[in-house]
């Protein structure tokens, strides 16, 4: 019976159980494991595997209980050359791809050694004849992979001792010489490093001589040397603590150090992060200056899988100038909101909600010393969006609420609706038929219906946020109803007419009295519902004519011209009875007014309308051969993607019944290269003053049309990849990228805030690329981007260039990891440089040291950074920073 349950216990052997991991060099301490010599005779397993203690039949009968067994679990084993069995010594042997699975733990080695008698299993990989080992011990559980030189462990006590440990946690490589696994959550290692580069050729790690490991938790460590390039630095810690988690954590931001003009030494972005809860979170940081300014910041990120998920900032800042008591003493408090939400598609079809707010004072971006802030110095436009959208199902309606803020901070004016409501309805065509589609002109009339109210505010941005908009605000509401249609005319025209009707709500009007004694007009606002209708009736007719030129020669085909006339007929009744007539001086001369005058809406319309407008647009394309094609195909190219002319002619009207014409064009050359221009030329003449008077140019001995105004941009971006591809025979594939992005540059993070990013598919395979290069041989990628604009007016005869300037950016790797990219421009009116900005930086792998340096202007400053890219180790820098801002 004996026998029989140790047979029974030798074929369910001990589990497998370890922490810690190892890929290093060979150690002296794997020849002095026990020999796990191969030299005996392999035997057949007639041994049966999967025994478990559990159906020992002979041990249910024992008179005598059983005693707990150290095996609990079926144990799974196998080798790809051995298994080996001693029964005598009660051990087994496995060689090469050993591999056991005993519950949660799965464990491959060259060769493995299980003794039951001391409960110890040993596990290392295979020399060859160099003596390097191969396969060495992987060890695996639900929570973790690691790897290590080799390994005894005591499956019975959990205890372990490991020898070359190699393990990653949180992205910190762990390198130790011998490590003691004492239980599941404690190991402690001697002559240890920590980085989080290659572990084998390591850029920089931390050196100690011992440390406890608590896995998923923390690293403590004792005196820790910080080593550069294999040189011990000066710099010693006397210990050293690295949280270790999977799950966000709340803990101390530390902050970074400057140097501004104005507020002198400075202390940024430092505070306290919260890790609430696992839908959102909180930061609060705050800024200090020598000179008693300060600043506070609190931004969260919150997100709830497949319903919504949103960013909220705020900032203020206390910025104060100069010396209290002095002429230059100043103090300026400015504050900045943003927030954006957005709603998961699939969380609810018929209802959808988003923000995207930025709303504050508006001199935060361009006063602030926060480096987060540089880049958004250059905006004059703050603008915030609220929307609610709901679709009434099984109804042709749906409903929009929402807010508005468009805030100009050049003019500090601010105009706001808060808030506005839009009803709109589908269109709807009662004479279409039930089935099929609309054929004719009856069948194809559609009718139109919109509702929309809003409360509208426009004030100074002091008066906006002290609350006494109240008084200055204006709403109202308006319905639109349309009728219109379709039809062919003369087989080739499209006639489309079209009926209006608007009626408009207003809860306050104005009423207006001429005072003799004062000999003025008094203006009095009156509330109550108010309201005036107006229509109007159009009719459009258009077609398409082409034209096509072709040629004889092989590679120009043909060219094809395609025209778009467009002519249209509007009329609009005279709706003068809503105005009245009052006296306006004491000698009796009158005028007329609307009692709606001022409102969101607009006001009712004096005269008729009786216009006939007209609209060409034109395109032009070639058809060449294409020598790529196998087919023999021909492919297009756009010659001219535009050229549009307009006017219109007013028969009601008394005087400048001519409208101007608007002529705009734009194409695209090198399929990168975008122009476009655009003018506005007038038929009316000028008097001596520059006056615009009721007489055609040309009859006065001028042009037929004047120029009064025009403009014209262009910009093209090329890079080294064109040239790469012209030289492999490949075709170059037209620039997505909007020109004019990272024209200054991008925006700097917060050096505190400093994270890995995510590296792109075409980072990867670039570096990849550059692996086969020599160290000191580069494939230096490059990119040029420019941009020119130019704006002419000539309204009143004095024909000035208003605007004309020169944009430059480009970047281009040295070699791997170095990169250097500026941008600027010049502007050619006022005669000097526009905003510049010099860029430097360099990706050590593990590190990465960045230099942004803006050098002329108010905004004229500089960031040094150099620092570890892991988020474990980003307090593990040195930044410096200069900020010279003349308010």
């Amino acid at each position: 019976m004996q026998t029989n349950r140790l047979y029974i216990l030798f074929i369910a052997f001990a589990s497998l159980v370890s922490y810690s991991s190892s890929f290093s060099q060979e150690k002296d301490s794997i020849a002095s494991l026990p020999s796990l010599d191969k030299d005996f005779t392999i035997t057949n397993d007639s041994i049966p595997q999967n025994v478990s203690v559990e159906n020992d039949t002979l041990a249910k009968s024992d008179s005598i209980p059983a005693k707990k067994e150290a095996i609990q679990f079926i144990i799974e084993h196998a080798a790809e050359d051995y298994i080996h069995e001693d029964v005598i010594n009660k051990r087994v042997k496995l060689y090469n791809q050993a591999h056991v699975v005993y519950d949660e733990y799965d464990i491959v080695s060259g060769q493995m050694l299980i003794d039951y008698q001391t409960n110890t299993v040993v596990a290392k990989g295979i020399p060859d004849e160099d003596g390097k080992y191969s396969q060495l011990p992987v060890f695996k559980t639900k929570a973790n992979e690691t790897t290590q030189d080799s390994l005894i462990f005591n499956y019975k006590t959990k205890k372990a001792i490991i020898y070359g440990l190699e393990t990653e946690q949180d992205g910190i490589n762990t390198l130790g010489e011998k490590t003691k696994r004492v239980n599941d959550s404690t190991i402690f290692v001697r002559n240890i490093i920590f980085t989080t580069s290659d572990p084998r050729n390591p850029d920089y790690y931390l050196k100690t001589t011992k440390a406890k490991v608590v896995p998923g938790k923390k690293i403590i460590t004792g005196p820790t040397n910080l080593v550069l390039a294999d040189v011990p630095t000066p710099l010693i810690f006397p210990f050293a603590y690295f949280p270790l988690t999977k799950k966000r954590t709340s803990g101390i931001i530390f902050p970074t150090y400057g140097e501004s003009y104005n507020q002198g030494f400075f202390l940024q972005n430092g505070g306290y992060y919260l890790a609430i809860s696992d839908y959102f979170d909180l930061k609060l940081t705050a800024d200090i200056y020598s000179n008693s300014s300060w600043g506070f910041n609190a931004a969260s990120s919150y997100k709830v899988r497949y319903k919504f998920s949103g960013q909220f900032e705020f900032n203020y800042d206390n910025l104060i100038t100069g010396i209290e008591g002095f002429s230059n003493y100043s103090e300026q408090k400015n504050f900045n909101l943003r927030w954006s939400h957005s709603q998961d598609s699939k969380a609810s079809p018929n209802n959808r909600f988003t923000a995207s707010v930025n709303l504050g004072s508006s001199q935060y971006f361009r006063q602030s010393v926060n480096e987060s802030n540089t880049g958004n110095a250059l905006n004059n436009t703050l603008s915030s969006s609220i929307s609610y959208y709901k679709k009434f199902v099984g109804t042709p309606f749906n409903m929009t609420l929402g807010a508005t803020h468009r805030q100009n901070t050049n003019t500090q004016i601010v105009t706001a609706t808060l808030p506005s409501l839009q009803l709109n309805m589908d269109r709807l065509q009662p004479f279409a038929p039930k089935s099929g589609t609309a054929k004719n002109a009856l069948q194809k009339i559609g009718l139109n219906y919109s509702f929309k109210a809003e409360n509208r505010v426009e004030a100074l941005e002091d008066e906006f946020f002290s609350g006494a908009i109240l008084d200055k605000a204006k709403n109202g509401a308006q319905h639109n109803v349309s009728l219109s249609t379709n039809m062919k005319v003369l087989k080739y025209f499209s006639l489309s007419p079209n009926l209006t009707y608007r009626e408009v709500w207003y809860t306050k009007k104005i009423n207006k009295e001429y005072d003799p004694v004062a000999e003025e007009i008094v203006t009095d606002t009156l509330s109550g519902f108010n309201a005036f209708r107006d229509y109007s009736t159009s009719a459009s007719l258009s077609t398409t004519v082409y034209g096509m030129y072709g040629f004889k020669g092989k590679k120009l085909k043909a060219i094809r011209h395609t025209m778009r006339p467009s002519i249209s007929y509007s009329y609009k009744p005279d709706f003068g009875f809503y105005y009245d007539e009052i006296q306006r001086n004491a000698e009796g001369e009158t005028q007329t007014y609307s009692q709606f005058e001022g409102g969101i809406y607009g006001q009712p319309s004096t005269g008729i309308t009786n216009a006939v407008s007209f609209s060409l647009a034109n395109s032009l394309e070639a058809k060449v051969a294409d020598p790529e094609s196998l087919e023999g195909e021909d492919k297009k190219i756009n010659l001219l993607n535009s050229l549009n002319l307009s006017t219109a002619y007013n028969f009601a009207a008394e005087s400048f019944k001519l409208s101007n014409f608007n002529l705009t064009a734009g194409t695209t050359l090198f399929k990168k290269m975008n122009i476009n221009m655009g003018a506005t030329l007038d038929p009316y003449d000028l008097d001596e003053n520059g006056r615009r008077v009721d007489r055609m140019s040309y009859k006065n001995g001028g042009p037929l049309v004047r120029l009064t105004s025009a403009r014209f941009s262009t910009g093209y971006s090329f890079s080294s990849k064109d040239f790469d591809k012209k030289k492999n025979g490949q075709k170059t594939e037209e620039e997505t990228t909007p020109l004019d992005q990272d024209m200054f540059g991008q925006n700097l993070s917060n050096t505190n805030d400093f994270q890995h990013e995510e590296e792109s598919d075409e980072a990867g395979a670039k570096k990849e690329k550059d692996k086969n290069l020599p160290q000191y041989v580069s494939s230096m990628p490059w990119n040029i981007r420019f941009s020119y604009s130019t704006n002419y007016t000539n309204s009143n005869g004095n024909g000035r260039v208003t605007g004309n300037s020169l944009t430059v950016s480009g970047d281009v790797e040295l070699s791997p990891g170095w990169k250097v990219g500026a941008s600027s421009g010049y502007d050619f009116v006022n005669n000097g440089i526009t905003y510049t900005n010099l860029r430097f930086s360099r990706d050590l792998s593990s590190w990465s040291m960045n230099f942004n340096w803006v050098p002329l202007g108010n905004n004229s400053s500089y960031y040094f950074f150099i620092g570890v890219k892991s988020s474990v180790l980003s307090d593990l820098k040195w930044d410096k920073r200069n900020v010279n801002r003349d308010f």
